[in-house]
C-alpha cells in the first residue's frame, strides 16, 4: 500500500518536494492532500500536481483519514504548532529544517512525538542522498582513519529574499542554511556534541546574522570549522580530514552527486525529471521521502540516519552560535 502524503504549505520548497515525488512509483508514494493559508493557493497547487484534496487550513490535513504522513514545508516559525497538531492526530511527520526555532521548541516537539508514539524526522535531506550513504559507509569503515578536522561553508548573496532579513519570521543565515555545515560536521564526528563553540558574525541593522563562522571543538581536540552567509558567495564545499586521508564533497556539498577521496571520484547521479525546481538538485528530496516510508514499514518512530537526539544536538549547536553572536528571536525571549 502506498504511503499517502499530506503537504503543508504551497510555497517554494513544497513545490520542489512534490515535483520530486513525481519520479517515485505511485504504488509507493501518493500525495493525497495539500493545505495552504489560502484555499485558492492550495487549489492551484492541487491542480498543478493532480492532488485530490486541497484545504485552506492545516487542521484539515490533520483530520483527513486518507493521509498517513505529512510534509511540513511552511516557515520555521510555524513548525512547532503545525507539527505538534499533526503528531497528535497520529500523522507521521517529515518536518523541514530547522526542526524548530530553538532548543526549547525542538525538545518540546521531540517529547510530543515520543509521547504520542508517532514518527518524526527533521528534513535534513542531505543524509539520504546516495553520495552521503557512501560517505557514511567510508567513514564507518575507517578509510581515512580517525577524523581530526572538518571544514565546510555555504554562502550566497540572497539579498533578494526579504524574509531572510526579518527576525519575526526566523531570518538570518544560521537558522536558514546553517544546518548544512553543522550536520556534516556532526556526521563526521559521530553525532557528538562539541565541548566548546566559538563564533563570530556580521549582523544586519535588523539583528539577523548575515555572515557567520564558528569553530566547533570536539573531544580529543578534533575541530570543525563552519561558515555560512546570505550576503556573499562562499566556496560551498566540505572537507573531512582524517589521519589517513581526506574526503572532499565538492560545491553544493549538501546535495551532492560526487564525492572524492583516496579511492578516487565517485559519481551518484540524481534521477532525471522534466519538472523545474526552485532549488538545485531538489529531485534529491525523494530520498528523505523514501526513508520515511522505509521507517514506517519497519515500525520505526525515528530514522537512524537522522535521529531525534541528533536533531536536538544540531539545535543546541545552532543556538549556542546564535547566543554568542547576538541573534535573538521572539521565541527566545522567555529563556535567553
Amino acid at each position: 500500500m502506498a504511503t499517502r502524503w499530506g503537504v503543508i504549505s504551497a510555497g517554494r520548497i513544497s513545490n520542489d518536494f512534490v515535483s520530486a515525488m513525481q519520479v517515485l512509483p505511485k504504488e509507493e508514494h501518493q500525495v493525497a492532500a495539500v493545505a495552504a493559508r489560502s484555499l485558492q493557493d492550495a487549489k492551484n497547487f492541487a491542480t498543478k500536481y493532480g492532488i485530490e484534496k486541497a484545504y485552506g487550513s492545516y487542521s484539515e490535513v490533520a483530520k483527513d483519514p486518507n493521509v498517513d504522513a505529512v510534509y511540513v514545508g511552511n516557515i520555521q516559525t510555524y513548525h512547532l504548532p503545525v507539527a505538534t497538531e499533526m503528531l497528535k492526530a497520529g500523522k507521521a511527520v517529515l518536518c523541514e529544517k530547522p526542526l524548530c526555532m530553538n532548543v526549547r521548541e525542538t525538545r518540546e516537539l521531540v517529547q510530543t512525538a515520543r509521547e504520542c508514539g508517532v514518527f518524526l524526522m527533521e528534513g535534513v535531506w542531505s543524509r539520504f542522498f546516495p553520495a552521503y550513504q557512501e560517505l557514511s559507509r567510508r567513514l564507518q569503515d575507517g578509510e581515512i582513519g580517525e577524523v581530526v578536522q572538518v571544514t565546510s561553508s555555504i554562502g550566497y548573496n540572497l539579498s533578494n529574499l526579504p524574509r531572510l532579513q526579518d527576525l519575526e519570521i526566523g531570518g538570518g543565515t544560521m537558522l536558514n542554511i546553517g544546518t548544512y555545515p553543522i550536520q556534516i560536521a556532526s556526521l563526521a564526528m559521530n553525532g557528538e556534541k562539541p565541548v566548546q563553540v566559538f563564533a563570530a558574525a556580521q549582523l544586519s541593522n535588523k539583528g539577523t546574522d548575515q555572515t557567520t563562522s564558528a569553530c566547533l571543538v570536539y573531544s580529543k581536540g578534533r575541530v570543525a570549522m563552519v561558515s555560512t552567509s546570505i550576503s556573499v558567495n562562499l566556496p560551498s564545499e566540505a572537507f573531512i580530514v582524517g589521519t589517513k586521508g581526506i574526503i572532499k564533497i565538492p560545491k553544493l556539498f549538501w546535495c551532492p552527486e560526487i564525492i572524492e577521496g583516496p579511492w578516487g571520484r565517485s559519481l551518484h547521479a540524481l534521477p532525471k525529471t522534466s519538472y523545474k525546481f526552485n532549488c538545485t538538485n531538489s529531485q534529491g528530496l525523494i530520498y528523505e521521502a523514501m526513508e520515511v516510508r522505509r521507517c514506517l514499514k519497519e515500525g520505526l518512530l525515528e530514522s537512524p540516519g537522522m535521529s531525534l537526539a541528533e536533531s536536538i544536538t544540531l539545535a543546541e549547536i545552532t543556538e549556542e552560535i546564535r547566543k554568542q553572536v547576538g541573534v535573538v528571536y521572539p521565541q527566545d525571549q522567555v529563556h535567553f
